[in-house]
């Protein structure tokens, strides 16, 4: 933590400069701060708080002609996430995991991997290793769109969107707050945040927010020691009564020492996939394997309200980061399973950066008559990422019950340390535009389309061969668009269809893709119908959500089952679903909540190459997607200070293979908490997470089940001033 800080010392001598202001819009910040301080139950289904993912243009989620879900910061905090991976999986239809290879692999609407773009702010980092989760703390709220959104967020977003929203500071005068946690396996936090006024220089007023974590872990498996930390700061400076500003600046830490990448699975003959109870927390990477990631962001955000109908934005904002891997990541069990054989050594480290700016302008105007809202931008960045992948094979063979795990140079051809191999660069420039019109008193259309300019080039500092050239570059000119309806029933009731389109990289990710991924591929096409509907009821004690969905994509590549590393060329995915999501507040002590995702994703068209045969894998469902995935929450007040609750998630099973023969079984989640107040400053909370100590597979792939943690508890205890 000794970088962090010095970092925050360094950060404290940055000159007073400006900060963010809204005229229009209360800060999502405040607003969780009267919910706290009035005790009313959070939610995480609202329909009238606004949202940026869904639209460019503050509509809010009833507004909305799609599939829109939001966990702001009281539903974080009363579900005790401790990390942004835990706020995603409470949300519908997601199942989300992080072993270090995948470290923000989702699963939603039947794709997985860089097929859903998960954004930091609105920014779009165009990688899935740049996604690993970060901790909740430095999370104000998660918006989740469903369905093809390129013509929000760019290239990409086949299954939908995931936009993190960090914490900034915000016009409350004074806030403190701090978290202390400690649980099993050690796991421990320390977190601490404010928000300040600061005095006024001239007629232009000042405010300071500083949050700081720090997270420490054993793990749940031997030898996996994690080391976790954060510290972000913003500056909010209104300049005059229609200008403001807004710097921030973020530093996060992630280390695992002997990362855990997986537990083999036994060879028993059949379809369904088991591991060794006795050796269910055995790590088979070598004692000195690493992962390793540096994150640095900074934003700057000018707000300017021209006239009360027009607003401009401009972020200009630059990320940088540095990962490093050293590990030996694959493992099988021999024919009768007396060894574990290890492979797969792999050292790697990405250096990446992205510099951009995104100028977006509002106008609320009349059109023909009607009342009519205009979005429209500029969208420009350049990304640069140089990799040095060094990859070993076969290593070793161990007793899996006693073994020594050995060192990473041991490995043959692993002592010669980082050499560069690839530098990519893609430039990317796009002009997007919204519309929302409203037709009648009841009926109201939103419309978009982005066009994109892609351009990458590829520099290769290795072997030079056919398949590697010693330099290429790339050309794509995506247009994608979205077209949606929208019809009031009654005040607190609507109906909606929509269309919309996604113009999806040809191998997921342009930051690491090589000549074979996209040198003679063109860019994956995919289309969305969804209908759906949202309600409030019972004098709005409830609420629900309903959403129907067929999602096509068609000329992409996928994930080589055999080699996690290797994409092969698919030919077309459908995926068709329904999506539900209500809370019920049955008495005023009483709040029940859940959702529930069903998703029937099959390959129409899909021929892989197995051992140099062409094998059909048209009707399978692709890897790692549950066909359902539910969670049930309910809280119960038992006096003013004391409150109880319980959860349940349930995943279905998974495939681990592109031909179906391999499955991870389904599993259910239990947990419980209780919550005292002791005064309305500090509480205390106890909560108990996979009650009945479930053995399940997170995620699973080839020959490896990634498991969850087992049963565990924490206390935390809270206080805000």
């Amino acid at each position: 933590m000794s970088s962090i800080t010095t970092l925050a010392l360094c950060i404290s001598a940055i000159p007073l400069a400006w900060a963010q202001h809204d005229a229009l819009t209360l800060p999502a910040s405040t607003v969780s701060a009267q919910a706290r301080e009035q005790g009313s139950a959070p939610s995480g289904l609202s329909l009238d708080q606004p949202v940026s993912t869904g639209s460019r243009l503050d509509l809010t989620v009833r507004e909305t002609p799609a599939s829109v879900s939001v966990a702001d910061r009281s539903v974080i905090e009363a579900r005790g996430a401790v990390n942004t991976q835990d706020v995603i999986n409470g949300m519908t239809g997601i199942n989300a995991s992080a072993n270090p290879g995948y470290g923000g692999f989702v699963s939603y609407r039947g794709f997985t991997q860089n097929q859903i773009t998960q954004l930091y702010n609105g920014i779009n980092l165009g990688y899935s290793s740049a996604t690993r989760p970060v901790d909740a703390w430095q999370i104000d709220r998660v918006e989740l769109l469903g369905g093809p959104s390129s013509f929000l967020h760019g290239a990409g977003a086949v299954g939908g969107s995931i936009n993190y929203i960090s914490k900034l500071a915000s016009r409350e005068e004074q806030v403190l707050e701090g978290r202390l946690r400690y649980g099993r396996f050690d796991e421990s936090e320390l977190s601490l945040g404010f928000n300040q006024a600061l005095a006024d220089i001239g007629n232009s007023q000042h405010f300071l927010r500083l949050d700081l974590s720090r997270g420490d872990s054993n793990g749940y498996i031997d030898r996996n020691q994690r080391e976790t930390g954060s510290l972000a700061l913003s500056l909010l400076s209104d300049l005059t009564p229609n200008l403001s500003h807004t710097l921030a600046l973020e530093y996060l830490e992630d280390r695992e020492d002997s990362p855990y990448w997986g537990t083999p699975v036994l060879n028993t003959g059949g379809s369904s996939m088991k591991i060794d109870k006795r050796r269910r927390f055995e790590n088979y990477n070598v004692g000195d394997g690493r992962y390793e990631q540096r994150v640095r962001w900074l934003r700057s955000i000018t707000d300017y309200q021209w006239s009360p109908a027009s607003s401009l934005r401009n972020t200009l904002y630059y990320y940088d980061a540095q990962r490093d891997y050293r590990n030996l990541e694959n493992y099988r069990y021999n024919a009768d399973n007396s060894l574990v054989e290890r492979s797969g050594a792999y050292l790697q480290r990405h250096d990446q950066n992205v510099l951009g700016n995104r100028l977006e302008l509002q106008h609320h105007h009349q059109l023909f008559g009607l009342a009519s809202q205009w979005a429209a931008g500029l969208d420009y960045s350049r990304m640069r990422q140089t990799l040095h992948p060094q990859a070993g094979d076969a290593f070793d063979s161990v007793d899996p019950g006693q073994f020594d795990p050995g060192r990473f140079d041991d490995v043959p051809g692993m002592d010669v340390g980082l050499q560069k191999q690839r530098r990519h660069e893609i430039d990317t420039r796009a002009l997007f535009l919204e519309n929302h019109l409203q037709l009648t008193e009841r009926l109201a259309l939103l419309s978009g389309l982005r066009y994109d300019h892609l351009q990458m080039e590829v520099t290769n500092y290795g072997a030079v061969t056919p398949t590697s050239p010693a330099f290429f570059e790339r050309r794509w000119e995506p247009l994608s668009g979205r077209i949606g309806l929208l019809y009031e029933l009654t005040p607190t009731a609507n109906l909606y269809a929509q269309y919309s389109t996604s113009a999806d990289l040809p191998a997921g990710s342009l930051a690491s893709a090589t000549y074979s991924n996209v040198g003679l591929f063109d860019l994956s096409k995919g289309e969305q119908w969804e209908v759906g509907s949202k309600f409030d009821f019972l004098d709005g004690r409830a609420a629900a959500t309903l959403a129907l969905y067929q999602i096509v994509r068609r000329d992409f590549a996928a994930r080589d089952s055999n080699d996690p590393n290797l994409t092969v060329q698919a030919g077309q995915q459908t995926s068709r679903g329904i999506e539900l999501a209500g809370r019920l507040q049955v008495t005023p002590a009483l709040l029940v909540e859940a959702n529930y995702a069903y998703v029937d994703a099959e390959y129409d068209e899909f021929n892989e190459a197995v051992d140099g045969v062409s094998v059909a894998r048209k009707g399978n469902r692709p890897i790692n997607v549950p066909d359902s995935v539910a969670n049930l929450w309910l809280s119960y007040s038992l006096s003013p200070v004391w409150e109880i609750g319980t959860d349940v998630r349930h995943v279905d099973s998974v495939y681990a293979d592109n031909a179906n023969t391999l499955k991870a079984p389904s599993y259910t989640l239990y947990g419980a908490f209780t919550r005292y107040r002791v005064d309305k400053r500090t509480t205390v909370t106890a909560r108990l997470r996979n009650l009945t100590d479930e053995i399940y597979a997170k995620q699973a792939y080839g020959e490896q089940y990634y498991m969850g943690a087992p049963r565990s508890v924490d206390v935390s205890l809270d206080l805000r001033f």
